[in-house]
């Protein structure tokens, strides 16, 4: 009796594990806003939700992100949407390499700051021909849409500018000890990185205004893009609002997540949004009303659609 009481617990645990679902949280780099959101989703899928066990991992941000759910390993990944678009249509980055998108929620708005200081005398993004700029990481889409904001302000790559490609805390780094003049970053507000570099002693922001591209960009790229600010009050130093290009973000799986764990982690977001809104503010712009297709640049996953559904939303 006892020899089977052993073996029916060793069957037990092995049938646990079995059905544990470990997730992979692609976020971004660590002065981002992508890293804090992506550890508060990991803590929450892993305390609320049954048998998931899910790890928040740094990556380069959207592009790296795309790749790693292209590997058909589970990965829920933050994106861009300009990205999630090129991915699923196989195009950009992703030429001849296709990634079978689904997106869980439209997240937030993210804002393009085209960040400097004043010793460097840019004010314009005309300024910025003839300087050193950093357009953001090679596995970010800060990269894709800094390079295309370039390109619609008139600046040709290889030649305009000299180009560094640096995370956000990396390009901080680079504009205190001078090495670049300029730096583009797009994320959510605040970003801690641009924060520290509006804190530091000696060095008064610039936040070059970067709206009047959308036009341009939208033509040539799709109704991707939108203007925005980022509010006088966000940063120490400004002086006026900043007038920018934006873009939305998502959380985007495979299209192959089985319908009930897409399901189970939307409705964990919604559940314990307070939990999720002390690791980072910007999880207060999830909400139910911006759950529309129009919002979103791939097709919503049918569990994200069934939990949404209930909660109202219309498709």
């Amino acid at each position: 009796m006892k020899m089977i009481k052993i073996i029916l617990s060793l069957f037990a645990a092995t049938a646990v594990c079995a059905s544990a679902q470990n997730i992979s949280v692609g976020t971004g780099g660590t002065g981002g806003v992508y890293y804090p959101m992506g550890g508060g989703l990991a803590s929450v899928l892993s305390k609320y939700v049954s048998g998931m066990s899910a790890t928040a991992e740094v990556t380069g941000g959207s592009v790296d992100n795309l790749n790693l759910i292209g590997t058909g390993k589970p990965y829920v990944g933050f994106s861009m949407a300009d990205a999630a678009y090129d991915a699923i249509q196989g195009t950009g980055k992703f030429n001849n390499k296709k990634v079978e998108l689904r997106n869980l929620l439209v997240l937030y708005p993210n804002r393009m700051h085209v960040v400097t200081v004043e010793s460097t005398g840019i004010k314009t993004m005309k300024d910025i021909k003839g300087k050193r700029i950093s357009s953001g990481s090679p596995g970010s889409a800060t990269e894709v849409m800094a390079l295309r904001l370039l390109e619609a302000a008139g600046l040709e790559k290889g030649r305009d500018y000299q180009n560094e490609r640096l995370s956000v805390a990396e390009s901080v780094n680079a504009i205190k000890d001078k090495k670049i003049d300029a730096f583009f970053w797009v994320g959510g507000l605040p970003t801690a990185s641009v924060t520290d570099l509006a804190n530091s002693p000696g060095n008064k922001i610039v936040m070059i205004d970067n709206d009047v591209e959308v036009a341009a960009m939208n033509k040539k790229y799709g109704n991707l893009y939108y203007t925005d600010v980022i509010p006088s009050s966000m940063y120490s130093g400004m002086t006026k609002e900043n007038k920018v290009s934006a873009v939305a973000n998502m959380l985007v799986v495979s299209s192959s997540m089985p319908d009930d764990q897409a399901y189970k982690i939307v409705k964990a977001i919604f559940d314990h949004k307070k939990e999720l809104i002390a690791t980072h503010a910007e999880y207060e712009n999830v909400v139910l009303k911006n759950q529309k297709i129009d919002n979103s640049s791939v097709p919503f996953h049918p569990g994200a659609i069934k939990y949404l559904k209930e909660q109202g939303v219309k498709f």
